[in-house]
């Protein structure tokens, strides 16, 4: 992937890993469009930065999705990288009946969101020169967190999306995915601080660095979350559920 001149697209930009990518990306000299449900925090994301841009974006919804394309690119036609970074994670119990709202939502915005989005585009991704999507996913597609098992689920189908449309865009579009651990973001209420987490500044830095790799990795895989995507295939993969399930109770105080 060209890591400068690039018109950069990322989904989920107003807060955390897409933020920070975001700003670096800027820095590096990319023009840059965030979108998101909140405008105001779009606005604060790009505030002071040239060249960045804010339009608002739900993407539940397929209509919104197929109106915000339009609307992109009569205002970019140089868009040629997308970043599907939006998500949410929700904790669910599994171990009684329960009302289905935060799984379902968490599918609409992890899994649906992003097939929605790269469809809208794709026609126009394939035109563009040094065209890139790059898929955020997570070490939790490879080793699940048994309280967030939705999320987990959705994340574990982009990690094969992915490959598929790496497979079928080969040669036209270069498709990566980037699975972060445990970050210190909003994603869930007190993680920001969380102790054990990888600070979002040491992560955002980390990579930036193997983007700079050439060629670009087709994994995006910073040092921390090698332990969740190498358990299964190094012959520890319950050994590391356990662990895993371990530490994350621990570390909310559960």
């Amino acid at each position: 992937m060209k890591t400068s001149g690039n018109t950069i697209l990322i989904t989920g930009g107003g807060s955390g890993i897409g933020e920070a990518l975001a700003h670096r990306l800027h820095d590096a000299g990319n023009t840059v469009i965030l979108a998101g449900r909140r405008q105001s925090a779009l606005e604060r994301a790009i505030a002071g930065r040239a060249n960045m841009h804010a339009i608002a974006l739900d993407v539940d919804s397929a209509d919104g999705i197929a109106d915000f394309a339009r609307r992109l690119l009569a205002a970019h036609p140089t868009l040629n990288v997308l970043i599907n970074n939006a998500g949410i994670m929700r904790f669910e119990a599994l171990d009684r009946s329960r009302d289905l709202a935060d799984a379902e939502a968490t599918i609409a915005t992890n899994l649906l969101g992003p097939i929605r989005l790269t469809n809208a585009l794709i026609d126009h991704l394939v035109q563009q020169p040094d065209a890139a999507i790059v898929n955020v996913t997570s070490g939790l597609a490879f080793v699940p967190l048994v309280a967030t098992p939705t999320y987990n689920a959705t994340k574990a189908a982009m990690h094969s999306y992915t490959i598929a449309m790496r497979e079928a865009l080969k040669g036209r579009v270069e498709v990566i995915e980037l699975a972060p651990p445990a970050v210190q973001t909003g994603l869930t209420p007190g993680q920001q601080s969380r102790p054990g987490y990888q600070p979002l500044d040491a992560f955002a830095d980390e990579v930036m660095a193997l983007l700079a790799q050439v060629p670009t990795p087709p994994e995006i895989l910073v040092e921390r979350v090698g332990f969740l995507r190498r358990a299964e295939a190094e012959g520890r993969f319950d050994r590391t559920l356990a662990q895993l399930n371990d530490f994350a109770t621990q570390a909310r105080g559960d």
